[in-house]
Order: C-alpha cells, then sequence, then structure tokens
C-alpha cells in the first residue's frame, strides 16, 4: 500500500474523530443548558437531535465515499483489528485485496466503521462496565442536576373511602384513600388524637404520593396526609372548592414534574419541610409561594395560620 493511501485512512480516521467529539461537546452543552430544569420532553428533544447528528455525519461519511470514488480513489476494506494495527500491518506490506464487484463486495472504509461509531453514540454494549455506568448516569441526571424545590414532590387531592384504628396503636388512622390510581392506597396517619373519626371518612384532602413506602407498627404505608401542624392542633389542609380526586397540587413559582420516587438518602422531603407554611391568610405556601389547583385556587388550613406544614 502506498504512502498515500496511508495518509488518507489516517486522515479519514481524523476527520470522524472531529465530528465525534463535535457531538459529544454538543451533547455537553445541552446536558449544562438542562442543568437548571430536566424534563421527559428536554430529554426527549436532545435524544432528537442526537440522532439527527448522527444521521449527519454517516451522511458526510458517505459523500466522503462516494466522491472518492467518482475521482477513482479505490475503497480499502477495514480490516478486523484496531485502526493503528491496520495502519501497521498495511506499512508493512499486508495490503489488502481491492473491492470485487460480487455480492460479497467489502464495505468501505467509512461505511463499515459506521456501526461501530453509532454504536459507540448509542451508549454501546451495556455489558462493559464502563457503558453500564455510563448508562446509569443518563438515568440518573434529572435527579442529579434538578433544584430542590416543591416541584419534586408529587401532591394530590384524593378522598378518605375508608378509615379505621390501627389495630397496634393507639394514636394511628389506617386509611384507604382513593387518588385516581384505579385501586385505593393504604396510607396510615398519627391523627387519631386530632381528628374525630367520623371527620376523616368521606372527606377529600391533599396526599404527598412520591413518599418511599414505609411501614408503621406492621402496616405498609403508601403517602403522608399534608397538614398544617403546631403542638397545639393539627389541621388537614383543605382543597379548593371545586377540586377533583386526582387533582395536582403545584406551588405557582416553582414549575416543574415530581420525582416518580423520592430518593430517601437525598433527604428531599426534610430539605423542603421548613419552608412550608401556611401564611397571615391560612394559605399554604413554599417559599411565599401558594400552593393551588389550577383554576380552582389555594389550599387552606382552617384555622392555623403562620403553622408549619407537615
Amino acid at each position: 500500500m502506498s504512502a498515500a493511501m496511508i495518509q488518507r485512512l489516517v486522515q479519514r480516521a481524523r476527520q470522524a474523530d472531529e465530528i465525534i467529539a463535535q457531538l459529544k461537546a454538543h451533547i455537553e452543552i445541552v446536558k449544562k443548558s438542562a442543568a437548571v430544569s430536566v424534563s421527559k420532553p428536554e430529554e426527549e428533544r436532545v435524544a432528537a437531535e442526537n440522532a439527527s447528528l448522527r444521521e449527519k455525519i454517516k451522511q458526510l461519511k458517505m459523500t466522503l465515499v462516494l466522491a472518492e470514488i467518482k475521482n477513482g480513489v479505490k475503497q480499502i476494506p477495514l480490516p478486523k483489528r484496531s485502526r493503528v494495527e491496520a495502519v501497521k500491518a498495511d506499512s508493512q506490506g499486508d495490503t489488502p485485496s481491492a473491492p470485487s464487484t460480487s455480492q460479497e463486495e467489502p464495505k468501505p472504509v467509512a461505511q463499515q466503521a459506521k456501526p461501530k461509531k453509532e454504536q459507540q453514540a448509542k451508549g454501546g454494549d451495556a455489558s462493559k462496565p464502563e457503558v453500564a455506568k455510563a448508562e446509569k448516569g443518563k438515568k440518573g441526571l434529572a435527579e442529579v442536576d434538578r433544584p430542590i424545590d416543591i416541584s419534586r414532590l408529587d401532591l394530590r387531592v384524593g378522598k378518605i373511602v375508608e378509615v379505621k384504628k390501627h389495630p397496634d396503636a393507639d394514636s394511628l388512622y389506617v386509611e384507604e384513600v382513593d387518588l385516581g390510581e384505579g385501586q385505593p392506597r393504604t396510607i396510615v396517619s398519627g391523627l387519631v388524637k386530632h381528628i374525630p373519626i367520623e371527620e376523616m371518612r368521606g372527606r377529600l384532602a391533599v396526599f404527598m404520593c412520591n413518599l418511599k413506602a414505609a411501614k408503621m407498627r406492621g402496616i405498609l404505608s403508601n403517602g403522608m396526609i399534608m397538614c398544617a401542624s403546631c403542638p397545639e392542633k393539627v389541621e388537614i389542609l383543605v382543597p379548593p372548592p371545586g377540586a377533583q380526586v386526582g387533582d395536582r397540587v403545584r406551588a405557582k413559582d416553582f414549575p416543574g414534574e415530581p420525582d416518580a420516587l423520592l430518593n430517601p438518602k437525598k433527604k428531599i422531603w426534610e430539605t423542603l419541610k421548613p419552608d412550608l407554611r401556611t401564611d397571615g391568610d391560612r394559605v399554604a405556601a413554599y417559599k411565599g409561594s401558594q400552593l393551588h389547583i389550577e383554576g380552582k385556587g389555594p389550599l387552606v388550613a382552617p384555622t392555623a395560620a403562620n403553622t408549619q406544614i407537615s
């Protein structure tokens, strides 16, 4: 093989590496721009951009190959070895045969290199430790980069369809709550000393729905009822008129979608709790931003003003 052919192979390899480097740099820019608020639609947009860039790389490689063929340049089959080994072997006189016109015609360098490049761009073989680590990091991107604010909580209106006292704890109620999920959730609340059982049954309330399930005296609780709470009294927050089962509760100044499940190790609820209070008008708020249901109104406490919410 001539020195000119070797030089073209090395040049094309460098061009492919430069394109991949540009793609990686673009991905990093997108990741940084998404650091403030990453959402599923944003991830889908980035994925679409990546797919578009990969297609452009494919077209550029094909254009290069066609241009060389048009100018009478033979296409050298890519050996099943690393690029360094191939160049070394070629320099020692191991010149591969020219492609034939049969059905077994080997693909040109740019084309044959494509699957490996595309596999790397898409994440490669998940069985390899470094790739598995990259995939794990990608899945955790939203959780790592998102700010910790009230939008991380899944607060929804639910209806207590059944309630009874806990068989092994005098201070606990065991509630069956309809949250619009098709079947009720079991939620355990320590309200026996504060709310009569007849006031619990059939009422609408707001529940935190993405806490990790936890056993309370042997019964698994899958959420938490939201109350204004102080040493003197505990009051269940009241949804606005017209609220329905499944309505999402949001803070006006903190848009975003909730986590599917709060990671207990991140202490998200513990971090947010001190900034959840009722204001002087008994309206529930986070850092002064009212908690409300879109188009229906804010949450309020019956009498508890300037009180911690938990």
